[in-house]
């Protein structure tokens, strides 16, 4: 099968199967037409006239992975503010971004992207919130960037209006009018949101976070949302000073402050979090709100361990998020299962977390938050065809257990990864954009920013 072909009837044998949502096969076959998954199952794939094979002997085909929150722009931000908390590492960074273009932005995405779709990610969220006046459409530019990798692609735009004249966090440079960032809103979801079945491309409305945001944007912005039939996505409850913030502020906890403007519910994800209430819980389960939980940015940043075993004995939505890379560094995609049961048996006991329930939270579990559940996340027949190959032999053959060598190892070497059928990484390099030229696009912007922030004296 040729770079970004897609052959009409595809199949995988001799592979471990996982699909998550059914029973595991030892060894086993999926079949593939067009697109989507026609059947799995045990022993010998089927004879299909001129389907194209794909030998999966010594490996374990699971979903692709979605992350579920992200921060692409980041790319070009690592490694600065190592020792500081949340709000002294945005202090730190908020005026750096300010100084990005869209050029910067696409490359930063070119090599963010390409790092989730080396670690096995199929699909990802990305909330970009920084939008400076006169630099492009940093928007545009990083939709052209997942276009040319393939993933399924869910960039939420977000925003901010509540500067430190305000009361928030950010300086007054970075946040945007309320009229301004509900018209661009209204015109990115427009212009770029695509509601079919097998969609590469859907928008999310996402204010930034109770402390850089005003309740007339968190309002209005839920009712543009709804009123478009997109998703809403926003931060919360990351740290004990945002909770302390939005008590000085607002005269209650961030979900309190949420649940009263509206802001839970079935069509919600929000990321982080880390401080929930027993109260809290109970409403994420009731509500159907979802969390995208990143254990290596809490740990990285010191925010605390999210009660995510607790979450999930309530009925509540978890999926992973691997969040910015200036907050978690080079982590991939498969590395955050692995984290998650690290850090909920550290809190809670050897029992708190498995590794099937780490396989399902950065599956099936990620693609309820996105709303495609019906489409992605397990394999099932009928659903798209996004799938990944994880070399389960070499030195990971000394473990019986191919689902525990893949959460427990925390990254095995990736064989293939198919979005739709398509081949986006094969034996460990990328098939859609040179590797090379992806990891060149990262350090190239990483660079740029360097130098306009420099030459905005910083």
């Amino acid at each position: 099968m040729t770079s970004g072909s897609v052959a009409r009837e595809i199949l995988i044998e001799n592979a471990a199967v996982a699909p998550v949502a059914g029973p595991e096969i030892g060894r086993g076959y999926v079949h593939l037409r067009d697109g989507r998954i026609v059947a799995l199952g045990e022993g010998p794939a089927p004879s299909v006239p001129g389907a194209t094979t794909i030998d999966g002997r010594g490996c374990l085909a699971t979903p692709g992975l979605v992350n579920t929150h992200h921060h692409l722009y980041q790319w070009a931000s690592q490694g600065v503010a190592q020792d500081a908390t949340l709000f002294e590492w945005l202090t730190a960074l908020y005026r750096v971004w300010a100084a990005m273009d869209a050029e910067v932005v696409q490359g930063a995405a070119t090599a963010g992207l390409a790092w989730l779709a080396l670690s096995g990610c199929t699909t990802t969220a990305d909330h970009h919130y920084v939008f400076p006046k006169g630099r492009g459409d940093l928007f545009a530019a990083e939709i052209e960037a997942a276009r040319a990798l393939g993933l399924r692609f869910h960039p939420c735009r977000g925003s901010m209006d509540r500067g430190a004249s305000q009361g928030g966090l950010p300086p007054d440079e970075v946040v945007e009018t309320l009229e301004d960032i509900l018209a661009a809103t209204a015109d990115a979801v427009d212009t770029y949101h695509d509601p079919s079945p097998d969609s590469r491309l859907r928008i999310a409305v996402a204010p930034c976070s109770p402390f850089s945001v005003s309740e007339e944007l968190m309002t209005e912005a839920a009712a543009l949302a709804r009123d478009k039939g997109v998703r809403l996505h926003t931060h919360l409850s990351e740290t004990l000073d945002e909770e302390e913030h939005c008590l000085a502020q607002m005269g209650c906890t961030p979900v309190e402050y949420m649940d009263k403007l509206g802001w839970l519910g079935p069509d919600v994800w929000v990321a982080h979090a880390v401080h929930l209430h027993d109260r809290d819980i109970r409403r994420f389960a009731a509500t159907g709100t979802g969390t995208a939980h990143c254990p290596s940015s809490n740990g990285r940043l010191g925010a605390g361990i999210a009660r995510v075993s607790e979450m999930l004995r309530a009925g509540a939505i978890v999926g992973l998020g691997v969040d910015g890379a200036a907050s978690s560094e080079l982590t991939p995609q498969a590395g955050e299962m692995r984290q998650a049961v690290l850090f909920q048996r550290a809190r809670y006991g050897p029992g708190a977390l498995t590794a099937r329930q780490a396989l399902e939270m950065a599956t099936l579990s990620g693609a309820r938050c996105l709303g495609r559940q019906d489409e992605i996340g397990s394999l099932e027949p009928g659903k798209l065809a996004d799938i990944v190959l994880w070399r389960v032999d070499g030195f990971a053959a000394a473990v019986d257990d191919p689902v525990a060598a893949l959460v427990f190892g925390g990254t095995l070497p990736v064989a293939r990864v198919l979005v739709g059928g398509e081949t986006l990484v094969e034996d460990g390099e990328l098939r859609t954009v040179p590797q090379d030229v992806a990891a060149r696009a990262g350090a190239d912007a990483h660079r740029r920013l360097t130098r306009l922030a420099a030459e905005r004296g910083l």
